[in-house]
């Protein structure tokens, strides 16, 4: 086993920056503060993804642009958001959060504003660059500064922080579908954007660099690096290349669900079937996301915990598996108004905890210094595992996603016993590396 070159790791005992905790920011209560702030900018952010399908016949049966083409639109955000991560995780690493978040809350807003008055699709794609910039500053330093703030509970941290980017859409999306209803998709675009953009502008200022307040420590339960990893450090390690080869394969098949989720109805022919729960009535399709996005934002600080209780990959493989078997139940019986409406909200509670056990795995392995250039390193993943959306169209061309449900249930079912069988051991295997090559130098 090779163990880490000194150019690739620092010491966990490297002293830390004094601006990082100022004597303004000593109350212990300071970090549930910056994480609930946290928590609600990612919810403002949400929308950008998760409210996305919502727009897409929209704009087909405006500008029959195809809906292949709109979708390159939503591979082009994802790319963005997730490959620019790590260098706006370098930038929160060292300069703090405030500003990053202030810019990618401009950039956000402005992106929705270009979507709005977008008449071509090189008008649509420049609008998914710029909105994906700004969300990945955001999410990118929500999710590092959590794994900062929570060393001694990294996992739920992480899940409740990610829950706001999940569960956010689910408070908008139903405004959102009526006013498109009503106002027009434009409209709506323009309206959402600037509100949302300020309500996350608002909320960095009050943002200030982490600090860990005095008594707590660390988690002893679950084999942890001592050791801080550069982001250049990390990506030598092959243990970093399988747990990014196991997110992609897990990501693929949710971001198809979430890109996909309307078409999918409107291809069986239930989009528009009128649905009643708690004195509600609106469209299955609208129905659906509402439940769909509570259920991806429930999982994520409930399989954060979890992980935090019975390890990482303990987790991933109960959950991959879950996902495999609500993909295999939707693709069975997903004509049934309320077999489909139950199987894809299973499909988002098992598949949205990537987002809090992935981070926490990457602070576990790699050391929590570098945490937000770090995540934001294997954040990447998702970037790549939308690539394959658009693939799930020309799968299902002429409404058939049997074949893409199977596909995508295989892979996940095989990542989850990878991640058991094959992450766990080459990932202890390597923090012990790491531990015992720190311990020898000092």
């Amino acid at each position: 086993m090779t163990t880490p070159s000194p150019i690739a790791v620092e010491s966990s005992s490297a002293p830390r920056s004094a601006s990082a905790s100022t004597p303004n920011t000593r109350n212990p209560a300071t970090r549930w503060i910056q994480l609930s702030l946290g928590i609600v900018c990612m919810a403002m952010i949400a929308n950008v993804q998760y409210g996305w399908t919502l727009f897409v016949a929209p704009m087909e049966a405006k500008h029959h642009w195809g809906l292949a083409a709109i979708q390159i639109a939503f591979s082009v955000f994802v790319v963005v958001e997730t490959w620019l991560v790590p260098i706006e995780g370098w930038l929160v690493d060292r300069f703090g959060p405030r500003p990053v978040i202030a810019g990618g809350a401009i950039l956000a807003a402005c992106g929705w504003i270009i979507n709005a008055y977008a008449d071509s699709l090189p008008m649509l794609y420049v609008a998914a660059v710029v909105s994906g910039i700004g969300a990945g500053c955001v999410y990118g330093t929500c999710v590092g500064n959590a794994l900062k703030w929570f060393p001694d509970r990294r996992g739920l941290a992480a899940g409740l922080t990610a829950a706001g980017f999940g569960a956010g859409a689910a408070l908008t999306v139903i405004p959102i579908a009526n006013m498109i209803q009503t106002s027009g998709y434009e409209h709506t675009f323009l309206y959402f954007g600037i509100l949302q953009g300020a309500c996350i502008f608002v909320m960095a200022m009050f943002m200030v660099k982490p600090f860990v307040p005095k008594g707590v420590v660390a988690q002893t339960r679950l084999v942890m690096t001592k050791v801080d990893y550069t982001p250049a450090g990390m990506v030598k390690t092959p243990v970093f290349w399988l747990t990014y080869l196991l997110f992609v394969l897990v990501a693929a098949g949710g971001l198809m669900a979430t890109a996909e989720i309307g078409p999918i109805a409107k291809d069986y022919h239930i989009d528009k079937l009128p649905m009643h729960f708690l004195g509600l009535s609106m469209p299955l399709l609208t129905m659906t996301l509402a439940i769909d996005n509570l259920a991806n934002g429930f999982t994520r600080p409930l399989c954060g915990f979890v992980s935090d209780k019975i390890g990482r990959e303990n987790t991933m493989l109960i959950v991959f598996i879950g996902e495999g078997l609500a993909l295999l139940g939707l693709r069975q019986y997903g004509h049934e108004p309320v077999a489909f409406m139950t199987f894809a909200a299973l499909v988002f509670l098992f598949w949205g905890e990537i987002y809090s056990i992935f981070p926490a795995l990457v602070a576990d392995t790699f050391g929590i210094k570098n945490a937000a250039g770090n995540a934001g390193t294997m954040y990447t993943a998702k970037g790549t595992a939308s690539l394959f959306v658009p693939l799930g169209t020309v799968l299902a061309a002429g409404g058939n996603w049997d074949r893409v449900f199977l596909l995508v249930a295989v892979v996940s079912i095989g990542s989850g016993i990878a991640a058991k069988l094959v992450l766990a051991p080459l990932r202890r295997r390597t923090i012990e590396a790491a531990n015992a090559a720190a311990a020898a130098r000092h």
